[in-house]
């Protein structure tokens, strides 16, 4: 039980996301903003759709349990929430899950990017491996960090390209300022 009211959290969570995601890709393309990385985003989506599909299967059918250390998993992936909200309010109309760059749009360079350029994807990184180890999906946990980071390898290069080519990204993030 408490494993499926995780999951229906958690995924309601995610629809809210993808609502904002779209909201914000129309406000971005109204103004010019322009997308890349359209061939990779369908595997993306694919991936984050398999990790939930592999979790309750794992789950269900191995008969996983909550872990024993569930305390420090939860507090992790409650961490990680604080963190993705931290990451995508600081972002505001231009977070989403798609790559879409307007053009000389001011780079934003607050909250965790303040410190890092890209937190939303450690918190990603994070949530699969917490996600998973709190119900002891072992299977799950190895795969999607894999199946993650082979995403991310593209991913990154693609994004950092885009913002390089129509913003002042590359001197943002030079800036001991920042």
């Amino acid at each position: 039980m408490v494993f499926l009211i995780f999951i229906i959290v958690v995924g309601v969570q995610r629809l809210a996301e993808l609502f904002i995601a779209k909201r914000n890709e129309q406000w971005m393309k109204s103004r010019g903003g322009v997308e890349f990385g359209a061939s990779h985003y369908p595997w993306m989506v694919a991936m984050h759709i398999g990790f939930f599909a592999a979790l309750i299967l794992e789950t269900v059918f191995l008969r996983r349990g909550v872990s024993e250390v569930w305390p420090l998993w939860l507090g992790l992936f409650f961490a990680a929430q604080a963190g993705r909200i931290w990451a995508l309010s600081s972002l505001g109309k231009f977070w989403n899950t798609k790559i879409i760059v307007l053009p000389n749009a001011r780079v934003v360079a607050r909250g965790p990017y303040k410190w890092m350029k890209h937190p939303n994807y450690v918190i990603v990184a994070t949530e699969i491996i917490v996600i998973s180890l709190l119900f002891n999906a072992y299977f799950t946990a190895i795969l999607f960090t894999v199946l993650n980071y082979s995403m991310m390898r593209v991913r990154i290069p693609l994004e950092e390209n885009a913002l390089k080519s129509l913003t002042e990204y590359e001197a943002v993030f030079k800036s001991p300022n920042r």
